[in-house]
């Protein structure tokens, strides 16, 4: 059969969906030729011809189409149709949480030479610096592997020796076995930022100068769960790193400094840093807080946030290992500063956010549980159960907020939680049914609801499974529905006049 020469203005889906269907039922390339052998020897594609079908650089003869649809028993014209329904596109992730990719097509214009050539351009024009870039492209790396990278996990445990309860002069040793030298310094804050109260005050707690030495800024005697936590980031570099190339200089507050100082231009060295500095940031969490005991911990005391004091680390290490080490793997982590910025974002289970990076805007939804905190003066943590819209699915999360301040003096929310959809659905229940009942309930009553009893029992239930102690003080709290943006706000009346 001749080639249609339409058939490449037709096909710019076809290799994402061939490879979506085959992953989808769990075959290989080699598994698909093979089928497609036996369909037909002559039109099947080879191994290395379908990779690089999947891969937009080449298009199948219609012989080959019609030899596929017959595998994967579709009609041929799905393979040509340009719009798709958004699920036959988009690659997932799994049912362990994580972030939605989506299908880039068509796929020649995503090649690594244009995207090169682009990104430089797409960067100028919004704003982003090239290390801001970088470390966005490592948020969502970190999102895609759901927070999980044994590799640096058995790193720090052979330095540690999963020691729970590691002390600064522990660690002081540490150092001074991988040939670190430590020195103080009495620099306190950053002058530039300390007259701009839109930001919150910076402080530079150490950093690191060739060949060797770690300069440790006096302040940290103060705190000693801080200075456990720089000394495991430098200890990081200096086992990850050999201490070759490092630019580690660690603050507190303020905005990200190399940020505002370098151009957009992303460099290969932007990346470089920033992955290095994200390998021991997790690092030192892992130093401080082994898996296999920390987690024994938790267990044993419900996932209580109060935990962090016990072994002498900050809340936030603490309650960003919790979303690492945790069986359940459906888990967040924001640190927010007023107003409305996040600092720090793990959003595991691809929770929409209507901020981030530091960034204001001006409606953000000010039920979320991270912002409502701000207002709360008792100084306990708070627990807080949530409904948010997500793909036109309503999520039930539950969430604990802490308000700390930082030694620059910035009051700040750490929030950890998980989506409860998953847990629901484990146990038996029907999520959609569940949580769509409870949204309707709160925007019934303006927007919040107390959990009627019947569903109570069922979530009480969850709670006690996942063995998370906030998720049944939550219940004990109205239940909110929450939004991303002001203008996309569910009550009614809504929040906003818009």
């Amino acid at each position: 059969m001749k080639k249609d020469q339409s058939l490449i203005r037709k096909s710019h889906f076809t290799g994402t969906k061939i490879r979506n269907l085959r992953k989808r039922n769990h075959l290989t390339l080699e598994d698909l030729s093979a089928r497609c052998i036996r369909v037909d020897a002559q039109s099947a594609p080879s191994v290395s011809y379908l990779s690089m079908i999947e891969r937009g650089k080449r298009t199948p003869s219609m012989d080959m189409l019609d030899n596929l649809a017959e595998v994967f028993q579709k009609p041929l014209e799905w393979f040509l149709d340009n719009e798709p329904e958004p699920d036959t596109i988009t690659p997932l992730k799994g049912n362990h949480g994580g972030i939605e990719g989506m299908a880039l097509e068509p796929n020649f214009l995503f090649s690594n030479d244009i995207l090169q050539i682009a990104i430089p351009e797409m960067l100028s024009q919004t704003g982003i610096s090239g290390r801001q870039f970088a470390q966005l492209l490592i948020r969502a790396y970190q999102e895609h592997h759901q927070n999980h990278f044994p590799d640096l996990e058995r790193a720090a445990e052979e330095v540690g020796q999963k020691n729970l309860y590691l002390t600064s002069d522990d660690l002081m040793g540490i150092a001074h076995d991988k040939g670190l030298v430590i020195k103080w310094f009495d620099q306190t804050d950053i002058p530039e930022f300390a007259s701009n109260s839109a930001s919150p005050k910076a402080l530079i707690t150490s950093y690191f100068s060739a060949p060797n030495i770690v300069n440790l800024n006096r302040v940290l005697q103060q705190r000693h769960s801080r200075l456990k936590y720089d000394l495991a980031v430098h200890i990081g570099h200096a086992v990850l790193h050999n201490l070759e190339g490092l630019q580690c200089i660690l603050q507190i507050g303020g905005h990200d400094t190399d940020a505002i100082r370098e151009a957009s231009t992303p460099s290969a060295q932007d990346t470089l840093n920033a992955w290095r500095d994200f390998e021991s940031s997790f690092f030192a969490g892992a130093l401080l807080c082994p898996k296999a005991p920390f987690r024994q911990l938790l267990d044993r005391t419900g996932y209580d946030i109060k935990v962090h004091a016990q072994l002498g680390i900050s809340a936030s290490v603490a309650m960003r290992r919790m979303t690492v080490v945790s069986s359940y793997p459906h888990w967040h982590y924001f640190d927010a500063y007023k107003p409305g910025k996040l600092k720090a974002v793990y959003r595991g289970n691809g929770i929409p956010l209507p901020w981030g990076n530091m960034r204001s805007v001006e409606d953000p939804c000010q039920h979320w549980a991270v912002f409502r905190k701000f207002s709360d003066i008792s100084g306990e943590s708070s627990a807080q159960l949530s409904i948010l819209t997500v793909g036109g699915e309503a999520r039930l999360y539950c969430c604990e907020s802490v308000q700390v301040d930082d030694l620059a003096g910035n009051a700040h929310i750490l929030c950890a939680g998980i989506d409860l959809n998953p847990a629901i659905l484990a146990q038996g229940g029907d999520p959609q049914i569940m949580v769509s009942q409870l949204k309707k309930l709160c925007i019934k009553h303006g927007g919040s609801s107390v959990i009627p009893r019947s569903l109570r029992a069922q979530l009480l239930s969850v709670a006690r499974i996942l063995n998370i102690n906030w998720i049944e003080r939550g219940m004990d709290n109205e239940v909110r529905v929450i939004c991303t943006r002001g203008n996309e706000c569910p009550r009614s009346p809504s929040c906003y006049n818009i």
